[in-house]
């Protein structure tokens, strides 16, 4: 019957979502409202709420900075495993050529 397609990412610049995190916390409207005014999702509304309370020392987790090098340390890790792996391949192949 009528199946909803997704719909495309989006991504949201910094500031535009500290307007919406500061619209959330002036008590006005709900979060639920202020999503609805402004076609986002609640989920991503109440994460970004709570990402900016992490980063204001307001709640405990990682902040913003600390995911950015977390997932920056990933990848290089990621890229350096590869590369040992394509070194043992190459040992291996070349300790076949010299038997």
């Amino acid at each position: 019957m009528g199946k909803k397609k997704p719909r495309p990412r989006r991504s949201f610049t910094p500031e535009f979502k500290a307007e919406i995190v500061e619209l959330c916390r002036r008590g006005d409207r709900s979060v639920g409202q202020i999503a609805r005014d402004f076609d986002l999702t609640e989920t991503a509304v109440r994460l970004w709420v709570s990402q900016a309370e992490v980063d204001a020392g307001e709640r405990d987790g990682l902040t913003s900075s600390e995911r950015e090098e977390l997932a920056a340390l990933r990848r290089e890790n990621r890229r350096l495993r590869e590369d040992v792996e394509v070194l043992k391949r190459a040992t291996a192949f070349f300790a076949k050529e010299t038997r």
